[in-house]
């Protein structure tokens, strides 16, 4: 069985402040804040109340498939933002973690020729990434068990 991270709302809350801060105490202001769904969309919002981003934009990356399961490349799923739209803008591209880096590098790759300038956050951060991200909470080798994907979906009931 794959060790695991449990990861609370309480210190994710807490994991969200600290990354702000971390953020403000390092001079970046970001413009707006580029969430990876799904994972990054609660630590986005999160950032963007703390910092006082109201601007936030999504992408979807579709990468793991399962508990250490992933796809070869990470895909884009539509709808695919208008990167166009983020000409000159200071963005902080947000997920709740770098893995192999797969993600994050495709998101950067994206934004590299229309932004100003992009940073990473992340609240964990795997030895293996080949991104190292600008903000991190902590890094961890394990699975990671988040407090919005530790329960299986919901069903009707019958």
């Amino acid at each position: 069985m794959t060790e695991r991270e449990i990861l609370t709302w309480e210190t994710y809350g807490r994991a969200g402040r600290e990354l702000a801060q971390a953020v403000a105490d390092d001079g970046y202001r970001p413009d707006l804040i580029l969430a990876v769904a799904r994972g990054g969309l609660f630590l986005a919002g999160s950032l963007g109340y703390a910092l006082a981003v109201k601007n936030i934009h999504l992408v979807n990356v579709e990468f793991y498939t399962g508990v250490d399961a992933r796809l070869t490349e990470p895909v884009l799923l539509p709808p695919v933002p208008t990167f166009e739209d983020m000409s000159g803008a200071t963005v902080l591209i947000v997920d709740d973690v770098a893995d192999t880096g797969g993600t994050l590098q495709l998101v950067q790759d994206l934004c590299a020729p229309h932004v100003a300038s992009a940073r990473t956050a992340v609240i964990y951060e795997k030895p293996a990434s080949t991104v190292k991200c600008d903000y991190v909470w902590t890094h961890t080798d394990r699975w990671i068990d988040f407090p919005w994907s530790d329960q299986p979906p919901v069903t009707p009931r019958s």
